[in-house]
């Protein structure tokens, strides 16, 4: 497993899609994962600092595993199965849950939890993306920086997730 921190979220043109990028900590390997708008909206939430006066489902997921008196310890990123990818949530005292991926990755942005990926899942899709091109990511990060999490929420508000991450 390596470690994986979470670049941002943005909209793939041009059929709208959403698209979560990680980066390989210490390393030059991009995972993009397609996403739901509703988890696109919730992961750029998180990275914004943005809390809604209720508690969205990630934000209470949270909440739940304070008030039980539970920790995440890490979010892992494990396979990929006909273009899904696949998450493990990893409970304090070794209990093991399956998720989406986009799902792991709000609820690890909201808890601080390390986030890793299965060295298979980073070497089949992992994209290398060398010093000489690290402008790019850098101009990515800019765009980032110029959205909100409003820019992607489907008209009407945020829609049931129903990206190539959701099985």
């Amino acid at each position: 497993m390596r470690e994986l921190e979470v670049v941002g979220v943005r909209v793939e043109l041009p059929n709208n899609q959403p698209i979560v990028l990680l980066r390989e900590s210490g390393g030059d390997l991009y995972l993009p994962i397609w996403i739901g708008a509703a988890e696109a909206t919730a992961i750029a939430y998180a990275q914004q600092g943005v809390v809604p006066p209720r508690p969205l489902t990630h934000d209470l997921f949270k909440d739940v595993l304070e008030a039980l008196g539970h920790q995440l310890e890490e979010v892992r990123i494990v396979a990929v199965r006909d273009g899904v990818f696949y998450a493990s949530l990893v409970f304090d005292g070794g209990v093991e849950v399956s998720s989406r991926s986009s799902d792991a990755i709000a609820l690890a942005l909201r808890t601080g939890t390390r986030i890793v990926g299965a060295d298979e899942v980073l070497d089949d899709e992992g994209v290398p993306v060398p010093d000489e091109q690290e402008d790019e990511v850098e101009k990515f990060r800019e765009f980032l920086d110029q959205i909100s999490a409003d820019d992607f929420e489907a008209p009407g508000g945020p829609a049931e997730a129903s990206g190539p991450d959701q099985p």
